[in-house]
């Protein structure tokens, strides 16, 4: 009859425990080991190539009420946190540097906007209306030549040589942004900005004269005329440094 395997090893494992006293008491005592021949037999073991040997190892647990801090563990979170740290001020260097470059290219392109603004025009029309306004067109001494003309009985040909004259200081000279289309009326609104109020009295007394002279067709006092003629340069002059 065949005995069940769960049977078959709890009779051999009874009759082991049965049979091991009498075998410990026939076999010899071995000798007892010094603590340097452990010693001995564990760095050999150490040495050995073919074991594997210590390896090291860090892993990361949650705590327990109870347990204590460890130094290591201590170490560990303290090198992170300055990597970290180094990481951050890096990230915020490079952004702070990115921000002061962005800064100076719009500061750039805001001083092109806003730079100084040239005294002439650079598109500083030739004519306003059919009157010719350019410096080489008109003789050096405006006033002199435009009290020639009326000594010659010629006061609408003064006038015109005066107001010419004076169209092309307030435009070449001050920097009046005067247009092509500009009429008198509009002559005298931009000059306003751009000259001491004697000078732009005078100029609004020679343009009440030539407007009589040109448009309404009457006679100007012959001492009228010559005084503009005569108080031109002075009240027509260039400013310091520009070129009339």
């Amino acid at each position: 009859m065949r005995l069940p395997e769960a049977h078959l090893r709890a009779a051999l494992l009874a009759t082991a425990l049965l049979a091991g006293p009498a075998v410990a008491a026939e076999a010899p005592e071995p000798p007892a080991l010094s603590a340097s021949a452990v010693m001995q037999a564990a760095s050999a073991v150490e040495a050995d190539p073919l074991l594997g040997g210590f390896e090291k190892g860090r892993t990361l647990k949650f705590k327990t009420k109870d347990s204590k801090p460890n130094e290591d563990d201590v170490n560990w979170w303290l090198a992170l946190f300055k990597n970290l740290s180094f990481g951050l001020r890096l990230v915020v260097w490079l952004v702070v540097a990115g921000l002061f470059i962005l800064a100076l290219l719009r500061l750039r392109d805001w001083l092109k906007r806003s730079g100084p603004a040239t005294l002439h025009a650079p598109d500083a029309p030739t004519h306003i209306g059919s009157l010719d306004i350019r410096p080489e067109s008109l003789p050096d001494d405006i006033g002199l030549a435009a009290r020639h003309l009326l000594e010659q009985g010629a006061l609408r040909a003064a006038l015109s040589l005066l107001y010419r004259g004076a169209l092309s200081r307030l435009v070449h000279a001050h920097g009046v942004p005067i247009r092509a289309a500009s009429t008198e009326r509009d002559c005298l609104k931009l000059a306003a900005a751009h000259l001491p109020p004697a000078q732009h009295a005078f100029l609004a007394e020679l343009v009440s004269a030539w407007q009589a002279v040109a448009y309404a067709h009457r006679e100007l006092p012959r001492d009228d005329a010559t005084q503009l003629c005569l108080r031109f340069e002075a009240a027509m002059a260039a400013p310091a440094g520009a070129r009339a």
